[in-house]
């Protein structure tokens, strides 16, 4: 392992957005028990130094891999291809339109079941996405359709966020 290594190369995966949870989950516990600082506690500080540099690095990986959205940006800049969430939000019409039309039957929502249709419909939009961002990046490897397709999955995890933050209210 070297701490310039990809976060794949690092945990031994191939570069590919769809991975297996139980396999990633297994290896970063097996990298965490590797470079943990407590098992260079007797070798001394600058030992100690470096096995927490590399406990924050398997760590940060992690959080990158376990996350699809997370991943799928990761691959799209590895392919060369930025995301620029913060900078480029041109979204399709389509797409802006049913976002406008989501916002409207949330803020019209007035009960628990109204809200939890709308999750349900912004979960199965969620889940659509995904396979799509699966397909455009480990099939066809075409990284500028995916960092749309992943500003687009940045924006429907937002609103899904509020969604949730509405039930919440409704419940209480």
């Amino acid at each position: 392992m070297k701490l310039d290594d990809d976060d794949f190369e690092l945990f031994g995966l191939p570069r590919r957005f769809a991975q297996d949870r139980a396999a990633l989950d297994a290896r970063w516990r097996a990298l965490q028990a590797e470079v943990h600082p407590d098992r260079f506690a007797s070798d001394g500080a600058a030992s100690q130094r470096v096995a927490m540099q590399w406990a924050v690095r398997v760590n940060e990986a992690y959080q990158r891999l376990k996350d699809p959205v997370k991943r799928a940006a990761y691959l799209c800049e590895l392919g060369g291809v930025a995301v620029q969430s913060e900078s480029n939000t041109a979204m399709p019409p389509a797409f802006l339109m049913q976002q406008m039309e989501w916002r409207e039957s949330l803020e019209e929502a007035r009960s628990p079941e109204a809200v939890e249709a709308l999750a349900d419909e912004v979960a199965a939009r969620r889940r659509a996405m995904l396979e799509a961002l699966q397909s455009l990046l480990d099939e066809r490897q075409d990284f500028s359709a995916a960092a749309q397709q992943v500003r687009a999955l940045m924006f429907v995890e937002r609103f899904a966020e509020d969604v949730e933050r509405r039930l919440e209210a409704l419940e209480q």
